[in-house]
């Protein structure tokens, strides 16, 4: 990862940083990098499957997931500026 990199991708996202910002930016990549490095190094990690939570969940119960009033695709297009194709046109934030 470099400086160039970074300036590049906040430019495609729309945003500008003083070049202090981009040194920490690049200082905590370099240091995320290093972590992803190390626990690739870790023997059988392939082996172990991800966690969801970090402790075990007791007495927990989700609710179902149920869909309730749901809008049709016209009411939707009523309330949007622009659209095609049955889809709502956003304006562009990231290239």
């Amino acid at each position: 990862m470099s400086k160039d990199i970074l300036k590049m991708l906040a430019n495609k996202m729309m945003f500008t940083m003083n070049e202090d910002e981009y040194d920490t930016l690049l200082e905590e990549f370099n240091i995320i990098l290093k972590q992803m490095d190390l626990i690739g190094n870790i023997p059988n990690i392939e082996k172990i499957e991800p966690m969801t939570f970090p402790f075990p969940l007791e007495n927990v119960s989700f609710r179902e997931d149920c869909v309730v009033d749901e809008l049709g695709v016209d009411d939707i297009l009523l309330n949007s500026e622009d659209n095609l194709y049955n889809q709502v046109r956003l304006p562009k934030v990231v290239e």
